[in-house]
C-alpha cells in the first residue's frame, strides 16, 4: 500500500474513529487530557505501523487498543497509584473495543461523551468548544479560528470546562431516563448552534463555514445512530441535511449572497434532500412533534418545491405558527411574517413586522429592518425600503450579508 493510501486511511480513521477512541479512553482512565494525548499518539503510530503491516481490518479496534496500552504505560511511569493502575489494567484486558453490533459498548461510550460535553452545568460556549475538541478532534487553534477568538482564550475555555467536569463531579454517563428529554434538548441545541455558526457566520468575511457545517452534520449522524427512536434527533439530522443541500448555491463565485428564490435548484444536493425528507416523515410518524421536526418540515417545503414560484408558502406559514407554539420566540414570529407576506401578500407580512417592532424584542437585530425592507420593496415602496435597508446596514456584521443589503439598497435608490 502506498504512502498516500496509508495517509488517507489514517485521515479517514481520524474522522470516523476519533470520538470513539477518546470516549473509551476517558471511561477507562477518567482523565480527559491523558485520553486525548494517548489517542493522538495512537494515530501517529498508525501512520508508521500501517505502512509496514497494512491497514487493519478494524482500524478503530487497533487504534483503541494501541491508545489503551499507551495510557497504561503513562500511568505506570507516573506512578499514579496502585489502585488506579489496577483499574486501568483490568480495563485493558479486553484487547479492543467491543463490537458495536454485539452490545453497543463503544457507541455507548460516545453517547456518554456527548452528554458529558453538553452538561447543563457548563456554559454554552464551553459545551460547543469541548464537543469540537473531544468528539470531532479539532485542535485548539482550529476551534479558536472557527469562533474568531484568540487561541489563548479558547485554550482557557477548554481548561475551565474540563476542570468544571472534574471539580463538580459531573458524571460521565448518559443521564437517567427521567432527565433524558431535557438533556437531549441541550445536546441537540449545541449541535444546531454549531451548524448555524457554520451555515451563516455571525461575523467575518465568509457567509458559510464549510468545516463547521460538516462537523455538525457528522455529530448529528452519530446521535441519530445512537438514539434512533428519538424523533427530535431524527428531526435535527433532517433539518441539517436539508439546509446543507443548498450550501453550495448560497453564495456566488464572488462570495456574494444568493437568496433562496434565486438559487440554482439544479445544483442542490438531491441525495441529501431525499434523505432529509424521508427522515422528516419517519420522525413525524412517531406523533411527538417538536421544534426540529417542524423546522425540518419547513425546510422540506422549500427544497422539494420544483421552482421558487411553486413553494407552498401557506403551508410554511402554518408550520411557523405551529413552531411558535413550541418555541415562542420573536425570531420565529419574524420568519412567520415573511411566510405570511409571501402567501397572503407583503401588506399582511408588514403588519406582522410592525407588531414585532412595537414589542422591542428584536431591537438591534439586523434581520428585522431587512425583512421590513424586503416587504416594502415587494410593494414598490422603494423610498421606504431604502431607509429600512440603511437601518439594517447599521446593524449587520457579516461581510457577505452586508454586500447583499448594499446591492438591494442600490436597487431601491438608483444613481441619478
Amino acid at each position: 500500500m502506498g504512502v498516500n493510501d496509508v495517509e488517507e486511511a489514517v485521515a479517514t480513521a481520524f474522522r470516523e474513529e476519533w470520538g470513539q477512541v477518546v470516549a473509551t479512553l476517558i471511561r477507562v482512565t477518567g482523565d480527559w487530557d491523558l485520553a486525548e494525548e494517548c489517542a493522538q499518539d495512537a494515530f501517529a503510530q498508525a501512520l508508521d505501523r500501517w505502512r509496514r503491516d497494512g491497514v487493519p481490518r478494524r482500524p478503530g479496534a487497533w487504534l483503541t487498543t494501541t491508545a489503551r496500552h499507551r495510557a497504561l504505560d503513562v500511568l505506570r511511569r507516573e506512578a499514579v497509584g496502585t489502585r488506579k493502575l489496577r483499574e486501568v489494567a483490568m480495563s485493558v484486558r479486553d484487547e479492543g473495543p467491543r463490537d458495536p453490533d454485539e452490545d453497543g459498548g463503544v457507541e455507548d461510550d460516545r453517547l456518554r461523551l456527548i452528554f458529558t460535553c453538553c452538561h447543563p452545568a457548563l456554559p454554552v460556549e464551553a459545551r460547543v468548544a469541548l464537543t469540537l475538541r473531544t468528539l470531532a478532534g479539532l485542535t485548539t487553534p482550529e476551534i479558536a479560528r472557527a469562533f474568531l477568538v484568540p487561541e489563548a482564550t479558547m485554550a482557557q475555555r477548554l481548561v475551565r470546562a474540563k476542570r468544571k467536569i472534574r471539580n463538580a463531579g459531573i458524571p460521565y454517563r448518559v443521564p437517567p431516563a427521567h432527565l433524558l428529554p431535557e438533556r437531549t434538548t441541550g445536546v441537540l441545541a449545541v449541535v444546531y448552534l454549531l451548524f448555524n455558526e457554520g451555515y451563516a457566520a455571525t461575523s467575518g468575511t465568509d457567509l458559510v463555514r464549510t468545516d463547521l457545517c460538516a462537523e455538525a452534520l457528522r455529530l448529528a449522524r452519530v446521535l441519530a445512530r445512537l438514539m434512533p427512536d428519538e424523533p427530535e434527533v431524527l428531526g435535527l439530522l433532517a433539518l441539517l441535511l436539508l439546509h446543507d443541500s443548498r450550501r453550495g448555491t448560497r453564495v456566488d463565485a464572488t462570495g456574494a449572497l444568493v437568496t433562496l428564490e434565486d438559487q440554482d435548484r439544479r445544483a442542490w444536493d438531491r441525495a441529501a434532500i431525499e434523505e432529509g425528507a424521508a427522515l422528516v416523515e419517519t420522525a413525524l410518524r412517531r406523533r411527538r412533534p417538536g421544534p426540529y421536526q417542524i423546522q425540518a418540515a419547513i425546510a422540506a417545503c422549500h427544497t422539494t418545491a420544483p421552482t421558487a414560484g411553486e413553494t407552498d408558502w401557506a403551508d410554511i406559514a402554518a408550520l411557523y405558527a405551529e413552531l411558535a407554539r413550541h418555541v415562542p420566540s420573536a425570531v420565529v414570529r419574524l420568519n412567520r411574517a415573511v411566510a405570511v407576506g409571501m402567501a397572503d401578500g407583503p401588506g399582511q407580512g408588514l403588519a406582522l413586522v410592525a407588531e414585532l417592532e412595537k414589542t422591542g424584542e428584536l431591537d438591534g437585530y439586523h434581520l428585522l429592518p431587512a425583512t421590513r425592507a424586503d416587504l416594502l420593496r415587494r410593494t414598490g415602496r422603494t423610498a421606504e425600503a431604502a431607509r429600512a435597508y440603511d437601518e439594517a446596514l447599521e446593524l449587520v456584521e457579516n461581510a457577505a450579508e452586508r454586500r447583499f443589503l448594499e446591492r438591494r439598497l442600490r436597487e431601491c435608490r438608483p444613481v441619478e
